[in-house]
């Protein structure tokens, strides 16, 4: 009988197998003969390894098929012909960006280079009647270009108000598009705009495998210029787009670099008028996106590789261009949203702020997140019938949890989870909040003496230090989540594979006991 090696049942290693190993690798395991072989020593070996490193350890020879009453020729775990294989490359991809005060004004004079026939104008009811609009409609009229308003967005996108906006811009036919507002509002134009190209198409025809079909966009769309009014999801540099899908009770969205901006306008100017509770969400969107980019799995561990360059996802894995931006992000958050959150006039803080979430933007467009980011969507769309959170500060008539606050409330459990994968980074990570951190707000620990193993800890801790500073609710039950739901959050976190499957840690084809002991670790700090 084989001695299986300590700390792992018979049930685990079975588990493990059969979630590493694909129908179609040729594997021991997978093969219709594999029923007829039992696993050798280097079989179980091989499956603790991969649970120990999340499924990416290597692999060790095993025996020869010979006496297995196999035939001649069947695989085994050392030869990798028909294994899938990573990517060897990874592609850097961002909008064009002009950063600085006043540049709105610009905007008219871009569309007229253009020769723009008729631009569609997308914002929301609230940033309609403020400076951003105001100079985005004077530098439209002043260089005489034609333009109808959508002013219907909807904070946090579903479905519904995605349609309105597509149905808008077909009726319309414009030539160009215009987005002034938040993430909401840019990612409703990118859709509108595909639409526009896509006019016989159905919704779910682009929406993210395997929630819909996740087509790959073949035409080039038409010219779409973002003005960002928060320092938060980096949507101007992207080609990522997000709504909630109500048969879903979660949110997902289309990721393709053809949604990206041609144009993103970053203009310190038209962050001012965020109240505070929009500030620190939007800002927390920025953390998680350079802290899920910064620890996602190398870009050469993600597979399968593209048979052709047009199905490379736009969330890739780590690389080392989008390493420079995401962590540079993560220390200009770190250091300025806690004066942001003090002092709305504080103006160098704002101006940093909105510099982050450009450049996290960058980063996560081309790595991707991950853990964060797939637990948010659900949370968000089960509020309505759960909870019923209607957070501070923002001007709607429906629950709502914003997207910043909803993945934030997952953050402190999810990086103890993930420390583990890459202790050097998660190191890193762990400097960076003690070192930048308010003289109050420091732990005085010594991270470098710090074991590999109690690095989660310290992970929960400083990040849940760093929330709790901010009037972030603390954890899942603050909102009215309960231990009874965590069924139900995983249901709508499992189909997120497009980020899921780039998290550090997490094995296999579902991780249905790993997103539970996630959530459940969620539920206060």
């Amino acid at each position: 009988m084989v001695k299986l090696p300590t700390g792992f049942s018979r049930q685990q290693v079975s588990s493990l197998l059969s979630r590493v190993h694909k129908t179609h690798c040729g594997c021991l395991m997978c093969s219709s003969l594999a029923s007829a072989a039992a696993n050798s020593p280097a079989d179980i070996l091989n499956a603790a390894n991969a649970i120990r490193t999340g499924g990416r350890a290597k692999v060790l020879h095993r025996a020869p098929s010979a006496g297995l009453g196999l035939p001649h020729g069947a695989r085994g775990y050392a030869t990798p012909v028909d294994a899938p294989q990573g990517d060897y490359a990874f592609e850097v991809a961002a909008s064009n960006l002009r950063f600085g005060e006043g540049v709105t004004k610009e905007i008219g004079m871009d569309f007229a280079n253009q020769k723009a026939r008729k631009v569609g104008v997308f914002t929301d009811g609230t940033i309609a009647k403020l400076l951003p609009m105001k100079m985005a409609l004077e530098s439209l009229e002043e260089n005489g270009i034609k333009y109808e308003v959508f002013d219907r967005v909807r904070v946090e996108p579903n479905q519904q108000s995605w349609e309105d906006a597509i149905t808008f811009a077909k009726q319309h036919d414009f030539s160009h598009f215009l987005a002034v507002g938040g993430g909401s509002v840019i990612d409703t134009c990118k859709v509108a705009n595909l639409f526009t190209c896509y006019p016989d198409a159905d919704l779910f025809d682009f929406i993210n495998a395997p929630i819909g079909k996740g087509k790959p966009i073949d035409k080039t769309l038409r010219p779409l210029i973002a003005v960002p009014t928060t320092a938060g999801t980096g949507s101007e540099t992207t080609g990522t787009a997000i709504a909630d899908i109500p048969q879903l009770t979660a949110k997902t969205g289309i990721a393709n670099r053809a949604l990206r901006p041609l144009l993103g306008i970053v203009d310190p100017l038209n962050t001012d008028s965020c109240p505070r509770e929009v500030h620190i969400s939007s800002g927390l969107d920025v953390l998680f996106h350079s802290l899920e980019s910064w620890t996602a799995i190398p870009y050469y561990e993600r597979v399968p590789r593209p048979m052709n360059p047009i199905n490379r996802p736009a969330y890739q894995g780590s690389n080392p261009i989008s390493d420079v931006f995401s962590e540079w992000a993560l220390r200009q958050t770190v250091k300025y949203l806690p004066r942001v959150a003090k002092d709305q006039g504080d103006k160098e803080a704002k101006r940093q702020m909105l510099l982050a979430s450009t450049f996290a933007g960058i980063g996560f467009g081309n790595a991707g997140v991950h853990l964060n980011h797939a637990c948010s969507y659900p949370i968000s769309g089960l509020n309505k019938l759960k909870g019923k959170w209607q957070h501070p500060g923002y001007q709607v008539d429906h629950p709502l949890v914003p997207h910043g606050i909803s993945v934030a409330l997952t953050g402190p459990s999810v990086f103890s989870f993930t420390a583990p994968s890459s202790p050097e980074r998660h190191r890193t990570v762990a400097r960076i909040f003690e070192e930048l951190a308010e003289p109050h707000m420091k732990d005085h620990i010594d991270t470098e003496r710090v074991p590999d193993a109690d690095l989660g800890n310290l992970l929960f801790d400083r990040i849940a230090r760093f929330l709790v500073n901010l009037d972030v609710p603390r954890g899942l039950k603050a909102i009215g989540y309960k231990m009874g739901d965590v069924d139900e959050l995983v249901k709508g976190t499992l189909p997120q594979r497009r980020v899921l499957d780039l998290a550090p840690g997490f094995s296999g084809n579902e991780g249905r006991e790993e997103l539970a002991r996630i959530l459940e670790g969620a539920m206060e700090f």
